[in-house]
């Protein structure tokens, strides 16, 4: 079974394992996780929240795409197949929409983030 992350109940008061949603979730943990905060797996992660502070580029939201499109490879690429990327920047927030194809199910998926 796989927990919903962050952990929660179900409308029906179980504990929350939709799949879908899970796909997400995980997508999450690997984009906002900064290397080094994970104790056994310092390498984890591609910590985007450092990013929010850079100066903004053109150069900048490139990198990003790229940075992105390997961390999930990297980590995810046995659940997920990535098919697009796309960062943009407002303000001091991120906007991240990342395009893939569920391997198990061959849906394809859109999944949106926003840093704070």
């Amino acid at each position: 079974m796989q927990l919903a992350f962050p952990y929660r109940i179900s409308h029906t008061g179980r504990t929350s394992n939709d799949h879908g949603a899970h796909l997400r979730d995980l997508i999450e943990q690997v984009l906002f996780t900064a290397p080094t905060e994970r104790v056994n797996r310092p390498d984890f992660g591609a910590g985007l929240l450092e990013l929010v502070f850079a100066a903004e580029s053109d150069e900048l939201l490139a990198a990003t795409r790229f940075l992105v499109q390997g961390a999930l490879q990297q980590w995810l690429g046995d659940l997920i197949e990535v098919e697009a990327v796309a960062v943009e920047r407002e303000d001091a927030s991120l906007h991240i929409t990342v395009q893939f194809v569920e391997r198990r199910t061959q849906e394809r998926q859109l999944a949106q983030f926003r840093s704070l």
